[in-house]
């Protein structure tokens, strides 16, 4: 299909939403996308929502809005050519210090050691954030018509309460709705390191008066923000396998599931489930609307709350727990042994090692699945597109 040059039209949102190391799947959906789409052009995403490492890659997009194929190769190249020590210490004398914080804690009522706030220190990460993304630019891609609104989501420890950060064109306004809290803020690395903070891994961070943690926590709509903001088609890029009906149960007695067990379905039901219901729940109405007739909606004033929202969700064609387990050899030293002790190496331990496993043979695996599941729905990817952008040839 030849889309010709042309100029953006129609709002077109993006989802990303967390999944730590996952998120490297993201980045391969995004090279092809920029691939199937004419190339030199600015990013094609008006309104980017972000939660978790998918609020990094958001922020990557508006930064670098001006043209869609650069802003994705910088993200190919970090995540390409990611270690573990790019993201959080692991390094023998960093962990030993804190795994003394944590037994200090818990055995000797925090003597000498105070209370340890995370497992793992991400001091690294936000030099990382620090020295590539800057920020500042978000407004300039607003200023000059590439971007509309970019959100990032956060939980806030305190008040219980899912939190969309939101930096966009004037005139949008915040909102409140039942634990959502839309607040209009200059998106910082701040708010980046809040979004991706996973509970006990990584330590939560002070915003205004608050602390707050990962944003896939208590995140019940994820895409509200899209829609609040006005977009009409939204594209949504998952990072687990798409499930057809209820999985097979086992047919032997299970052994009692091991931490690494318990923690990745734990993480599982943050980062994943909130999004596949979210989305069922807007085909549902966008059922229900095509069996009234326009002419109603209009008459009865409902189309300016009610309307169509198409979507089209991108997810991984493999089981992402099962590549990450193939890696697991790539852990440095002191994170083999940690995860072996939590048992991430024994059956069904895989899903937490997909997570934290931020290594450069295991992240290239998942931007070659990426770019390959978007690429055999070339097809489709266009024509999602095209209602998006004016003098399609």
């Amino acid at each position: 299909m030849d889309m010709g040059d042309v100029p953006i039209k129609a709002k077109m949102g993006l989802i990303m939403s967390g999944g730590g190391a996952r998120a490297a799947y993201q980045v391969g959906v995004l090279k092809a996308i920029a691939q199937i789409l004419p190339g030199g052009h600015p990013q094609p995403f008006q309104i980017i929502c972000g939660a978790s490492a998918g609020a990094i890659n958001s922020t990557a997009l508006a930064v670098y809005a001006p043209n869609f194929r650069n802003a994705v190769r910088r993200l190919e190249k970090v995540w390409a050519n990611f270690q573990v020590h790019h993201v959080f210490r692991a390094d023998t004398t960093g962990m030993l210090r804190n795994w003394l914080r944590w037994w200090s804690a818990l055995f000797m009522g925090g003597m000498g050691g105070g209370i340890p706030v995370a497992l793992l220190d991400r001091a690294p990460l936000r030099a990382l954030l620090a020295r590539t993304l800057p920020c500042e630019r978000i407004q300039d891609a607003i200023d000059a018509g590439l971007l509309h609104a970019i959100s990032i989501a956060a939980s806030g420890y305190s008040s219980g309460q899912s939190v969309n950060f939101f930096q966009g064109a004037d005139g949008i306004p915040t909102w409140r709705r039942a634990s959502r809290v839309g607040c209009a803020a200059r998106i910082g690395i701040d708010h980046l390191m809040a979004s991706s903070a996973i509970p006990f891994l990584f330590e939560a961070v002070r915003i205004n008066r608050e602390y707050f943690g990962d944003g896939s926590m208590r995140q019940i709509a994820p895409t509200s923000p899209a829609i609040h903001f006005g977009a009409d088609r939204i594209l949504v890029i998952g990072v687990r396998q798409e499930r057809n009906g209820t999985p097979p149960r086992a047919n032997q007695p299970s052994e009692y599931p091991s931490l690494a067990q318990i923690g990745g379905h734990v993480l599982s039901s943050i980062f994943l489930d909130a999004m596949e219901a979210d989305l069922e729940r807007l085909n549902r109405i966008n059922e229900t609307l095509s069996l009234i007739p326009s002419h109603v909606l209009i008459d009865t004033g409902k189309h300016a709350t009610l309307r169509r929202v198409d979507t089209l969700l991108i997810a991984p064609s493999q089981d992402i727990g099962a590549i990450a387990a193939r890696y697991k050899h790539h852990f440095p030293r002191p994170m083999r042994f940690l995860m072996r002790g939590l048992g991430a190496y024994r059956r069904g331990g895989a899903d937490l090692l997909s997570y934290l496993l931020f290594e450069k043979p295991y992240c290239r695996e998942l931007i070659d699945l990426g770019y390959a599941d978007a690429m055999r729905r070339r097809e489709q990817v266009a024509e999602f597109f095209r209602p998006a952008l004016a003098g399609a040839g």
